[in-house]
């Protein structure tokens, strides 16, 4: 079956970095389109970032554009979010979710399969 199982998240400064990874099993990874969701407490859960399934198409919310960075590695079966000048408002738990076809959306409804997510804490 399916599985995606995040990593890395943790408690941070504001400023600093994390690096997010989802490593996915039982799936044809570069068949697949990765997107990043996260969910506040009390508010709805929002897209992140999204890469396809070549990585060749990136695509971020604008409050991240230019500090996050959405990479993979399909020999590893492993998609990335490299979290960079981190704001406390990026506080949330983050999600991984894969998307079959390659392609991929900015919409949760549209992804196939989740993991459980990661919790990041940013402190001022």
């Amino acid at each position: 079956q399916v599985q995606l199982v995040e990593s890395g998240g943790g408690l941070v400064q504001a400023g600093g970095s994390l690096r997010l990874s989802c490593a996915a099993s039982g799936l044809t990874f570069s068949s697949y389109g990765m997107g990043w969701f996260r969910q506040a407490p009390g508010k709805e859960r929002e897209f992140v970032a999204a890469i396809s399934g070549t990585g060749g198409s990136t695509s971020y919310t604008d409050s991240v554009n230019g500090r996050f960075t959405i990479s993979r590695d399909n020999a590893k079966n492993t998609v990335y979010l490299q979290m960079n000048s981190l704001k406390p408002e990026d506080t949330a738990v983050y999600y991984c979710a894969a998307r079959s076809g390659g392609s991929y959306r900015k919409y949760e409804y549209a992804y196939d399969y989740w993991g459980q997510g990661t919790q990041v804490t940013v402190s001022s």
